[in-house]
């Protein structure tokens, strides 16, 4: 097993969990430890996919560590240099517009501010219905960003929802192997 401690934070885009959940499965075979992150949404929130408690009972099973869902418990991340790597997946469209105005107000974006002091990569797995209008000032911005990778995406439903991206959830693990080295994974848009 690789012996790099990956982080592995999830925010509220709860359609897209099944594939998330299986990413991070195949990443706590290959990684000795991750270690997962909510976002105060996910920690709380039972939606028509499952409830807050089913999904972190999930998260701490594939991951063998209880999650991380409160400011004091991300922010060492950034002085103990706690991670090699820190994933979010799902990302929203909230979480990418904080990332690129640099706001770090949850367990989630503090995560990512501590870690990326450190010069650290971070893969961002993209889903938002506003990915082709109000978020993609944020995904521009964020592309051009030092330290950041992006899990191919592209459009998940081009008529019934044109300006929706979602990431393609089964790159995750291809996506951090390839940051691992410093390079982004191509293509990054998918057809």
């Amino acid at each position: 097993m690789r012996t790099e401690t990956i982080g592995f934070a999830l925010c509220g885009s709860f359609c897209t969990f099944e594939p998330v959940l299986a990413a991070m499965t195949r990443l706590s075979r290959v990684f000795e430890t991750v270690q997962p992150i909510l976002s105060n949404t996910v920690a709380v929130t039972d939606s028509r996919f499952g409830s807050a408690e089913s999904f972190r009972t999930r998260i701490e099973a594939i991951c063998r560590r209880p999650v991380w869902d409160s400011l004091t418990q991300v922010e060492p991340i950034g002085p103990k240099k706690l991670l090699d790597l820190l994933v979010v997946a799902p990302c929203t469209g909230n979480t990418l517009a904080k990332l690129a105005a640099g706001v770090a107000d949850t367990p989630v974006t503090l995560a990512c501010k501590a870690h990326l002091r450190n010069a650290r990569p971070i893969v961002l797995a993209v889903s938002t219905n506003d990915g082709l209008a109000a978020n993609a000032r944020s995904i521009g911005t964020l592309l051009d960003r030092k330290h950041l990778y992006f899990v191919p995406f592209g459009q998940d439903d081009a008529e019934k929802k044109p300006t929706s991206l979602v990431a393609d959830m089964a790159q995750i693990p291809e996506t951090v192997a390839a940051a691992l080295e410093g390079r982004q994974l191509q293509p990054v848009l998918l057809r």
